[in-house]
Parts: structure tokens; C-alpha cells; sequence
């Protein structure tokens, strides 16, 4: 399997951290963001920003910025599409996702998920850790696109739905803390702690 495009997951709408674009708060010496990109670039072939609105606030990231096809906040897998969709216009094979509130996620994620999969035979991996599964963070194919699409159009929003109905393995990671997302302000105080 070639290498996976990368995908960042900020289409959400940060309702628990007083709304806007909370991978942009600062941690340590950079932001939330940074710390995603700094992870997940060096493991995929290239990197794009899922978010909504004016893609102009992220110019300074210097990534392509692709929105959800579908209206109306459909969730984390309405991201997942938007990045397939991306990623097909490059015959690209597969995309992995990481959410942008979550700054400390394992840096051979990307290695782990294509491994789980390759194990298992499926063509999705999602991370585990003894906490629970993780699907924002997941591998995901270009092939099951359109797929995607109608289940989200007839109103499917839980990840695990769509995917276990594909067969999903899963990565394992041993650690909780790693996936650790930032999504209200005391969060932000124990992030900083983490670093």
C-alpha cells in the first residue's frame, strides 16, 4: 500500500470551549494544531485541514483546507469524506485522520493502523487504547467513498456503525494519555501539564 494522505479533523463546532477554533489555543510553544501537524506530517505523504467556514483563519498553516460536502455538522465522519474525496482527486488509496484537539497521539500511528489492517485483511484501522476505540483516528479507504457518502446522505453520524459494517480492525496502543483531547478549558490546563 503507498503511503497515506494525512487528515486533520477540525470541523467541529468546540460548543464546550466557548465555540471557535480551538486548535488554534496555544500550548507550550505553539498551539493545539501545531502539535497535531508537528506528529501526523512526518507519517503521511501530505496533510490537509478538515474545517468549515473561511479557510483564509488557517492560511499561515500553509495546508489545503477542504470543507464537509455535507451540510449540517454531520459529525467526524462527514470529515472522514471530505478527506477521501480529497485524496481520490490525487489517486491516493487511503487517508489517515487524527483530530485536531488531540496534540499528544502516538507518532507511529500511522505505521500501527496500516499494520493492524494488513493483519486483519480490511481496508479500515482504527485506534484503540485500554480506554475504548478512538475513531477519529483511523485508517480509511478512497474506495469506499461513495459508500460513505450514501450512509451519511440516509443520516448515519456513529463512526463504528459505518465501520464495523465494513470489517475495522484495530490498532492497539497501550497508553490513554496519548489520546487525550483538549475540549474545555481545564483540559487546556492539563494539556500543558502534559507537555
Amino acid at each position: 500500500m503507498k503511503q497515506p494522505l494525512g487528515v486533520i479533523l477540525a470541523g467541529g463546532q468546540a460548543t464546550r470551549m466557548g465555540g471557535g477554533d480551538k486548535g488554534r489555543l496555544p500550548l507550550g510553544r505553539g498551539t493545539i494544531i501545531s502539535h497535531v501537524i508537528a506528529r501526523l506530517e512526518p507519517q503521511v505523504a501530505s496533510l490537509a485541514l478538515n474545517a468549515n467556514g473561511d479557510p483564509s483563519r488557517f492560511a499561515d498553516l500553509n495546508l489545503p483546507v477542504i470543507p464537509d460536502s455535507i451540510d449540517g455538522f454531520a459529525g467526524p465522519l462527514s470529515g472522514v469524506l471530505a478527506g477521501l474525496d480529497w485524496a481520490a482527486a490525487q489517486d491516493a488509496t487511503h487517508i489517515v485522520t487524527a483530530a485536531a484537539d488531540t496534540p499528544f497521539f502516538p507518532c507511529d500511528l500511522v505505521p500501527q493502523l496500516l499494520q493492524a489492517a494488513e493483519n486483519a485483511g480490511t481496508q479500515i484501522a482504527l485506534a484503540r487504547t485500554p480506554g475504548g476505540r478512538h475513531p477519529t483516528f483511523g485508517l480509511w479507504p478512497t474506495a469506499l467513498r461513495d459508500d460513505l457518502r450514501q450512509a451519511l446522505q440516509d443520516g448515519l453520524r456513529k463512526v463504528v456503525l459505518w465501520t464495523d459494517k465494513h470489517g475495522c480492525a484495530t490498532a492497539h496502543f497501550p497508553d490513554d494519555a496519548a489520546f487525550f483531547n483538549v475540549n474545555t478549558p481545564d483540559d487546556l490546563t492539563k494539556a500543558e501539564t502534559m507537555l
